[in-house]
């Protein structure tokens, strides 16, 4: 059973670099037809597609967002990091990431970042 987890910090401050790893179990980011990705829901609003990365390795981003958007990934620990750079109060978010293959699931947790200084 494929299970996500994300990590990183709650509290980042203006104009930062926001980092996120997603860390997978129970199988293999670079195997299968699926894409990993990162989506996020600022409070009171709905669910964002900031962007994705497939098996090979190439990634699609939310045009709005890819100008500070950067996702890469470690298959030696079979992990993916999303990286949201030049933060705003803006960006406060529950982050995700998730699996996509013909819809989204299985999803993390979720991880609350909050932008402020």
């Amino acid at each position: 059973q494929v299970q996500l987890q994300e990590s990183g910090p709650g509290l980042v401050k203006p104009s930062q670099t926001l980092s996120l790893t997603c860390t997978v179990s129970g199988g293999s980011i670079t195997t299968g037809g699926a894409v990993w990705g990162w989506i996020r829901q600022p409070p009171g609003k709905g669910l964002e597609w900031m962007g994705a990365i497939d098996t090979s390795g190439s990634c699609y981003y939310n045009p709005s967002l890819k100008s500070r958007t950067s996702i890469s990934r470690d298959t030696s620990k079979n992990q993916f990091t999303l990286q949201l750079s030049s933060v705003a109060p803006g960006d406060t978010a529950v982050y995700y990431c998730a699996r996509g293959n013909q819809g989204w699931g299985p999803w993390g947790q979720g991880t609350q970042v909050t932008v402020s200084s």
